[in-house]
C-alpha cells in the first residue's frame, strides 16, 4: 500500500514549513482562561416576574378573604386562595432576588444560577 505524501490543502507534505514553538509556551493562551460576559435570561426573569405578581396578588386577595373584607359565603375556600398565592409567590420572589444580586455585581450571585429556556 503507497503511503501517503499529501496534506489537506493539496501540498506534498515534504513542502509543509513547520515551526519551534517558544521554550516558554505551555500551550495555553490567556483568552481562554477569561470568562465572556453572562448572557441575561430575560424570559426567565419575566417568568419570575409575573410569578411574583401573581403570587402577591393572590395573597392579598386571601388575606383579605380571611379577615372577611370580602362577603364569603364559604369560608373554607379562603385559605386555598392563601395557599396557592405563596406557592406561586415564592419562586417568583426567589428567582428575582437572584436577577437583581446578579445585576448589581454581588459576590457569589450570578446569571447563571437562574434557569433560561433554550432558544
Amino acid at each position: 500500500m503507497p503511503a501517503r505524501s499529501v496534506v489537506s490543502n493539496g501540498s506534498p507534505a515534504g513542502k509543509v514549513r513547520y515551526s519551534r514553538l517558544a521554550a516558554d509556551d505551555d500551550g495555553y493562551i490567556d483568552l481562554q482562561f477569561k470568562r465572556s460576559p453572562p448572557k441575561v435570561p430575560y424570559k426567565a426573569i419575566a417568568l419570575a416576574s409575573v410569578l411574583f405578581f401573581i403570587g402577591s396578588l393572590l395573597i392579598v386577595i386571601g388575606a383579605l378573604l380571611l379577615a372577611g373584607y370580602f362577603g364569603v359565603t364559604h369560608t373554607d375556600r379562603t385559605v386555598p386562595v392563601l395557599i396557592i398565592g405563596i406557592l406561586v409567590f415564592l419562586p417568583g420572589f426567589y428567582h428575582l432576588r437572584i436577577a437583581y444580586y446578579a445585576s448589581k455585581g454581588y459576590r457569589g450571585y450570578s446569571y447563571d444560577d437562574i434557569p433560561d429556556f433554550d432558544d
